[in-house]
């Protein structure tokens, strides 16, 4: 396997290419490439890391080289994770829009160049906004060469917080968060399964979590969550904002819960957990086993009322690329709440693009 990672010096991408090489998912046959700017700071970091790598894993590390020029990348998967960030800063109000606009630029770079390559890669986007980067890269390269990393990093959070309450190991559910990386997240409360314990305890959740609210009222519910929680951090009260997410239910700490790391993490973000995602779903590619995962993918169609349009959805992901949608049999709530995902995410996209 050939890999490379666009923005592998930032946390990121560092915590990405450890874990990728931990795992023995690149064979000492292979090459990683590692990508970054031309001439600055960026530029020196990359060689550093090179030999970092090659130090901490010289017994079977693969082929480790720096690449300085969007067109010298040479790679069966590529992984996106180059682009400006939200501040982690809690008093500075988050402006998405403007960080579309400054990431747009740089998708739109980096996919003319791996669409002028022979063999055009399989991309793997994690770079906010993760569906405008699908947009770009999947109009470049084919959709079907293009997944977003996000909608299986919420779908991880969202097992893991079921895992908690119902004591079990994460690997014992299986359950989607879906919709968009951001506000209009849909955690799937009725597709809820848990192995090795009583079925009445899942449905007994389920309707805990339902009496919490219905999914369309989700991204309000999430915007107020955060804002007690930014009350509590710009107050230095960390135990408070702790008891406040303790206090929610499992699908709204699925998004508070980053949201805190975000802003309590001394600039480190979120960036153990991304990674984990990303070698994830590098680890379906590279072990050739298909997978059904939860993807930010470009739509033809292919869900219910969504048209053509960037979506998390569940898909099989196989060696070439992500090959079907697979359509739950959800609640009319959450159907609806995709709708407003579909919708929210399309007009952010155009918003991102309009010069």
């Amino acid at each position: 396997m050939r890999l490379a990672v666009i923005g592998a010096t930032g946390h990121c991408g560092r915590q990405l290419v450890v874990q990728l090489l931990d795992r023995g998912l690149i064979p000492s046959s292979g090459t990683l490439q590692l990508v970054g700017h031309h001439g600055d700071v960026s530029e020196m970091s990359l060689h550093a890391l090179c030999a970092d790598l090659t130090d901490a894993f010289c017994d079977n590390s693969p082929t480790i080289e720096v690449i300085i020029d969007p067109e010298s990348i040479h790679a069966d998967v590529v992984v996106m994770l180059a682009g400006r960030t939200l501040s982690t800063n809690p008093t500075e109000k988050a402006d998405r829009a403007q960080l579309g606009k400054d990431n747009a630029e740089l998708f739109e770079q980096y996919a003319k160049a791996l669409a002028s390559s022979s063999e055009p890669p399989l991309v793997i986007v994690q770079s906010n906004p993760v569906e405008l980067g699908v947009q770009i890269f999947a109009e470049a390269l084919g959709r079907h060469r293009v997944i977003g990393a996000g909608a299986w990093s919420d779908t991880l959070r969202f097992r893991t917080e079921l895992a908690r309450d119902l004591d079990v190991r994460r690997t014992h559910i299986r359950a989607w968060s879906l919709g968009q990386h951001g506000d209009h997240l849909v955690p799937c409360v009725s597709q809820i399964e848990a192995s090795g314990i009583p079925r009445s305890r899942v449905l007994s959740l389920q309707s805990e979590l339902k009496r919490g609210g219905s999914s369309v009222d989700y991204p309000s519910r999430l915007r107020d969550g955060r804002k007690t929680l930014l009350q509590h951090l710009e107050g230095n009260e960390w135990q408070q904002a702790e008891q406040f997410l303790s206090s929610c239910t499992a699908d709204l700490r699925t998004g508070l819960r980053p949201f805190l790391t975000h802003f309590t993490s001394r600039g480190n973000t979120t960036e153990v957990m991304t990674a984990h995602a990303v070698t994830d779903l590098v680890a379906c590619l590279a072990e050739a086993r298909p997978q059904v995962i939860a993807a930010q993918v470009l739509l033809k169609g292919e869900w219910t009322n969504c048209g053509e349009n960037v979506l998390g959805v569940p898909v099989l992901l196989g060696v070439n690329g992500w090959d079907k949608v697979c359509e739950l049999a959800l609640d009319t709530d959450e159907l609806e709440a995709l709708q407003q995902a579909a919708n929210a995410i399309r007009d952010a996209t155009v918003a991102c693009r309009t010069k």
